[in-house]
């Protein structure tokens, strides 16, 4: 805290600003990286994540899932080189885009603090990294995807899913707010902060899709 502001967890800048939203949580918006962030008084428990992860019943199986992660997986097949290695971090209970990138040829990894706890992972390197509807879900966003971008080889890719809170004109009114489980919410000014910061390029082939590409180690 910084005069009893918040500091973003994205970019650690003070003098968060208050903004509407969702009750009964209390919001900030960075004035950096436009990163939005509950208070930290409102960050669930662990267990209470978990038993809200648990009511997920996502699947392989689901062809609508499928074609819901569709929007990451397409634009990133048309960039992995062949026989890419892969992490799919923040898999959940039930890991789908890592086995539709391995239907393509490519190797997953996992990793879910939760579900494939696996801290082996931390010691290798991928051509890709997968995060679907997962970084709207982590406290410390700005540890977490350092720690995350790390572990790309140079010229891998980052993909992302999230909904992205500067494509919503109502926040009050956002969903994507009342979920209990999300606590920062991404803004396109978050993943060009992100990409300065990192050395990575980024694009956004879909308004909830990012690719972030590392250029420099």
């Amino acid at each position: 805290m910084h005069d009893g502001e918040p500091v973003c967890p994205l970019c650690a800048m003070p003098h968060a600003r208050r903004v509407a939203g969702a009750p009964p949580r209390t919001y900030y918006r960075c004035p950096r990286c436009a990163l939005i962030f509950v208070s930290p008084a409102s960050l669930p428990s662990a267990a209470e994540e978990r038993a809200v992860y648990d009511l997920h019943q996502n699947s392989p199986h689901d062809a609508g899932y499928r074609r819901f992660l569709s929007r990451l997986c397409d634009p990133l097949l048309e960039r992995l080189p062949p026989a890419a290695q892969g992490l799919d971090f923040g898999c959940g209970p039930g890991p789908t885009l890592s086995v539709m990138l391995e239907e393509a040829g490519h190797r997953m990894a996992l990793y879910d603090p939760f579900y494939a706890p696996f801290p082996e992972v931390w010691q290798r390197e991928f051509d890709v990294i997968t995060a679907t509807e997962v970084v709207e879900h982590l406290h410390a966003p700005g540890d977490a995807l350092a720690e995350v971008i790390a572990r790309l080889r140079v010229g891998g890719w980052l993909g992302i899913m999230t909904q992205r809170s500067d494509l919503v004109q109502d926040l009050a009114a956002w969903r994507y707010m009342r979920d209990p489980t999300h606590v920062c919410f991404f803004a396109e000014r978050s993943f060009h902060y992100l990409a300065e910061r990192h050395g990575l390029s980024v694009s956004f082939p879909r308004n909830d899709v990012v690719l972030m590409q590392r250029l420099r180690s």
